[in-house]
Order: structure tokens, then sequence, then C-alpha cells
């Protein structure tokens, strides 16, 4: 292990060393400096689009950037925003914009005028705070006469023993209603307290509200809708899984959303219900995909995001039906569209695309085609050697119809055997798509060709592909990720002689769970991976029963069947376990379980936490060591 850092120092060395007039692998900096773009906002007259520009830097937090770009495509401006603000969306005037805003430590809902081009960035103004809510806010959303806002936030009082101790409950979320000019705060509907979602009616009269059982004091997932006004709740429905997404539509006759019939709990079809109230309807029984994300436009209009397959499109909800609208070639879109918040607004629409050659940026619909407005990123990806990227599709042993996407090195030579990785995905109800992943990149730049297998438990695939996860992590998805591998070596990609994992989250799991069942591959790496089931079912932050709903302690043994720390003895791979130090979504005495469980035993393993860090480093010379780390345990074990 003395050597360890040895070939990562030479490999930086020789990355600085590149000239800079020559296209270079894509490395860590790369990713740390890449410029991309993402649609927060219309202005009511249609003209101007509010968009944020994300990056990296060398130390700290990501930086964000805020821009307003005419809607006709043009040169964009660069707004003074205040870093502790961020902006939601425009005023019901258009001359200001409204967000969140971080007063004494809590964030509030704010507006801030915006300054008339060319001004000075000392004579920019500041946000204006309008709500001062004890315990902050969450989120807010403009009415569509743009006469108020609807605030999401704890109800609670403070505790004035915070600073001596914390109450472990059920955080409330409740419904707080104030005027456009800050005044006339008051609560509404105080009986709705595990508040998700909220929709405006077209008239602004009522909320529709997506309830949803909290993690704590729940051993199962619920959704309760209700419609909401001054004067207190009506209960629409009662959703016996969970939901996601909410809008009116028919004229305010009925109530639109995702819903699941899935036992891993992920909203994937199209649902809609009387706002009446009635009994919830399936409209997308056959979907051959996953729908994702939903959002009612002031037009009326339903959007849905639809993944299918590692590509996502966005369809329009008409008549009890799903119809592709829009999609980015060779890519994929990001979220529904983007559109003006005010109900006599123009419609125009305006997205987030993606692809493997490109950072993400911002398009618009012009006539029937989505143009870009911005090309964040380009210069930059102009000085980089980016290898291929394919839209893969294999057949398991046992049957399985399965896809993926690879990423190859740059200048890669057909028959050569690479290096290989295999990278299976978070979630795990979730899937990779088609754009530039910083993962996949940064390993191809080290010379690796990199599969990421789309398992059983991927969205993207339909309801039955879906749902096959459930209790069967740890054998049906093992089975797929591996299949993976089987199908670069039988390509002639992958030396079956130079094999390595790495994967974070629901994918270090997969990593930490297939070395105690395999020993096919020369180095692994798990980031922030459960390895003791039993315990994190409890422990995690999130409700988990999605994986297993059945009770630990009434079947420990379907628990820890599928917990690596149970085979460690089995394990030969050397393993480097990566984790935040603050993690509450995978606390980190999971990787360490493994990690002393190894060590004891006298494994090849390594462990790097990472003070303060949650799930993933937010800081990006953490960031950074995490690919050192990476960079260093594959020239060791897979050289």
């Amino acid at each position: 292990m003395k050597n360890l850092l040895t070939p990562v120092l030479l490999l930086l060395f020789c990355n600085a060393a590149v000239g800079q007039s020559s296209p270079h692998a894509f490395r860590f900096e790369d990713a740390a400096t890449l410029h991309s773009a993402s649609a927060v906002a219309v202005s009511p007259d249609a003209k101007t689009v509010l968009y944020s520009v994300q990056f990296g830097a060398e130390k700290g937090p990501e930086k964000l950037e805020w821009y307003l770009i005419p809607a006709a495509g043009g040169e964009s401006r660069r707004l003074e925003v205040p870093e502790n603000f961020e902006p939601t969306g425009f005023t019901r005037d258009g001359s200001a914009l409204y967000g969140l805003y971080e007063v004494n430590k809590k964030q509030q809902l704010a507006t801030f005028p915006i300054a008339p081009p060319n001004t000075p960035a000392a004579a920019a103004a500041t946000p204006v705070p309008f709500t001062s809510l004890p315990d902050g806010v969450h989120s807010a959303l403009i009415s569509p006469d743009g006469s108020r806002y609807v605030v999401l936030a704890d109800p609670r009082l403070p505790d004035p023993l915070q600073e001596v101790h914390t109450v472990i409950e059920a955080e409330p979320i409740g419904i707080y209603m104030i005027a456009a000019d800050g005044k006339d705060g008051a609560w509404w509907c105080p009986t709705l307290k595990d508040v998700n979602e909220v929709a405006w009616s077209n008239d602004g009269s009522f909320l529709a509200v997506l309830s949803q059982t909290p993690k704590i004091g729940f051993h199962y997932v619920r959704s309760f809708i209700n419609v909401c006004d001054a004067t207190g709740a009506r209960h629409v429905a009662t959703i016996e899984n969970a939901a996601a997404g909410i809008g009116w539509i028919d004229g305010g006759k009925e109530i639109v959303f995702l819903s699941t019939t899935t036992q891993v709990l992920t909203p994937d079809h199209v649902w809609t219900v009387s706002a009446n109230g009635g009994t919830p309807i399936d409209r997308t029984p056959k979907l051959d995909g996953s729908a994702q994300q939903l959002t009612v436009d002031a037009s009326g209009n339903v959007w849905v995001t639809v993944a299918r397959g590692v590509r996502s499109e966005v369809d329009i909800f008409r008549n009890d039906s799903l119809t592709p609208a829009y999609q980015w070639p060779d890519g994929t879109i990001d979220s529904p569209p983007v559109s003006p918040q005010i109900a006599s607004s123009p419609g125009v629409r305006v997205f987030t695309v993606a692809d493997p050659q490109h950072a993400a940026n911002v398009a618009i619909v012009h006539g029937n085609t989505l143009e870009l407005v911005t090309k964040e990123g380009d210069d930059q990806i102009a000085k980089i050697s980016l290898g291929e990227v394919r839209r893969v599709h294999w057949t398991s042993k046992e049957g399985i119809e399965l896809e993926g996407i690879a990423t190859f090195p740059a200048r890669y030579q057909s028959g050569r055997k690479y290096p290989f990785l295999v990278l299976p995905h978070g979630g795990p109800e979730a899937n990779d798509t088609l754009r530039l992943d910083m993962f996949a990149r940064i390993i191809a730049g080290m010379g690796y060709v990199v599969l990421q297998p789309e398992y059983r438990g991927s969205t993207g695939y339909g309801t039955e592909f879906l749902d096959a996860i459930y209790q069967h992590f740890g054998d049906r998805a093992y089975r797929d990720v591996d299949s993976a591998t089987d199908y670069a070596v039988s390509q002639g990609w992958a030396d079956p002689n130079r094999l390595a994992m790495f994967g974070w989250s629901a994918g270090g799991f997969m990593t930490s769970w297939t070395v105690t069942q395999t020993h096919r591959y020369k180095a692994a790496i798990e980031g922030a991976g459960i390895t003791d089931w039993a315990s994190f079912m409890w422990t995690s932050d999130l409700q988990q029963v999605d994986y297993d709903a059945r009770w630990p302690d009434k079947d420990v043994d379907a628990f820890l069947k599928f917990s690596a720390v149970m085979h460690s003895e089995d394990v030969t791979t050397p393993l480097l376990i990566l984790h935040g130090d603050a993690d509450e979504r995978v606390p980190t005495y999971q990787g360490r379980e493994l990690f002393e469980a190894l060590a004891a035993r006298g494994k090849t393993t390594r462990m790097v936490t990472y003070p303060g860090s949650p799930h993933f480093p937010k800081v990006w010379e953490q960031r950074q060591d995490v690919f050192r780390e990476i960079a260093a345990w594959l020239a060791n074990y897979n050289p």
C-alpha cells in the first residue's frame, strides 16, 4: 500500500504536461471546470428565459451563475445574483425574480429586482425577504394570476433547546399562503402535515395537494390527494403506493399525477382521479417505458418526461393517453418543459437537453423542432478528445434482454482489448441516460472501456422490468450486471484479465456484493454502498421498503442473505471503500463494517471517508480525491 499513489501522481504529472494546443483525454480537471446550462423560468411576456450555468472549482461547492437570454435567441446577460439567493421564477410583471433566500441560515421566500442592462455590479439590488418563518421554507410557487405565492414549510415553532439537543421525529410540511406584496401570510389547511407537492387550479382559487406518509412512524408508503383552499381541505383519494407530480386537467374536473402498481414504489405511470373524489385510474397500464416527471403548464397542457431505455423524451398527455412530443437527437431531455407560470402568458416551451458529446444546454421550441439557444461547454470540449459512446444491447445467459451505454477511450482501436470497468448506476430504480457522464468519461480517460448496464430494477423498460428487483437486488440485478462484463469480453473490447468494477450508492452495494460472489474482477471500488441490509432499513434517512417490505426483526435472514458483510470471507478482489462521513442516505458505518471485517481477515482493502460529506461529496476538492483514489487503486490492482 506504500506505493499506492505513485501511479496516479505520474498520471497527474503527464496530464499537466499535455500541450493545450492538442486535444487531450477527458480528465477530472475537465469535469470540474466544464460549464453546463439548465432552463429555470420564462418571463410572463414569454420574451425572456432565465437559465443557470453550473460548474465546479478547485475548491468548494459547485458554482452557479444566472443568465437572461431572449427566447428568440441572441446574446445572454449575466445577473449579479447573491450566492445565497436561488431564483425559481418571474414575478407577475416580469420586473423581478422570486425564489429562496438564506436569512439567518434559514431559506425564506424573497424577490429580487432585475437590474437594467449594463448596471454596475456594485449597484445591483439585494433580495427582499417576504417570509420570516422560524424553520424556513422548502419551496414556493406563484399563482396563475401572479397575486400570491404558496409556500411549503415546516409549521412548527423552533425548539428553544435546539442548541442543546436534537429531537428525532418526522418533519411536518404544511402550506403557507402569502400575497404577492409580502402581506397577509397565513397557514392553509393545517390538517395536511406531510405535503410533498401542490398545484394551483387555473383560476388560482384552489390547490391540488399531494401528501405522503413520512419515513418515521410508517413501514409502508401511502399517498393522499386533497383539494385545499382558505376554508380547509377536502379529501379526494388515497393511493396505496407512492405518487409524484400533480396538476389539474379537463377544466378542473380531474387531477392528474404519477403513481405505480409496483412493489418498488417508484411512480412510473400516468393516473387520473376526479377532483370530486373517486377511484384513481391508471391511464397508461401498458407503457413500454417509465413516466418520470409530470407538469401541467399554465395553458393546461400535461407534459410528461418518459424514459424509454437510456433516452428520455417529453410526451403530451391528452385524451387519457401519451403521445411523443419532443426528443433530442442522440441524447436525452432532462425534464418537462419550462414555460411562463402566469395563465395569460403566451405559450413558450424551453427544455434542458444533453447528449454524450456535449454538456447540458437550453433549447427552445421553434416550430416543431428544438433549437439550442445556449452552447455552454462547447469551447472546453473542443480541447478534449472524447471517445465514442454507444447504446448497446445483449441477452444474458438466462435470456434477459438488456441495454447499456458503452463509453470508449479516446482513439480507441477496434480489435484491441482494453482494461474494462463495469459501472452500475445508483437508485436502483433509476437509469443511465445518453449524456456526458462524469464518472464514465473520467474512467474512459484513464484508458478504460466503460459499460453502464441497465439491470432489472432500472426505469425506462416498463413495470415488469422495474418490479423484478423487489427482494432480488442481490441475485437478479447482480446477474444482469455481471452479464454486461460477459458481453464486453465477447465483443473483444475487454481484456478478460483486466476487469474492474465501480459503483456508488446502489451501485456501491452492487460492487461490494459482486466481489463476494465472483473472483473475476482484479480491482473494485464501492462508494457509499449498502453492506448490511438489516440495519440499513431503519437507519437511512429515506423510507427503504421499496427494496423489501418485510420487517427485518421478523425475518432477519432474508436481509442478511444479500449483505456483503456476511460474506466477507469469500472476497479475494482488492476492494476500495469510499464514503462521506456525514452520509444519512447510506450511513457511513455501512462501509466501515465491511472494511473492518475484510481487514480482520487479511483481505486487500482500503477505506477513505470525507469529512462533512453527505451521500456524495459536494466540495470539488473531495470529488477530486475520489477520482485520485480510484485512479491509484486501478493502477495498482488492474494495471
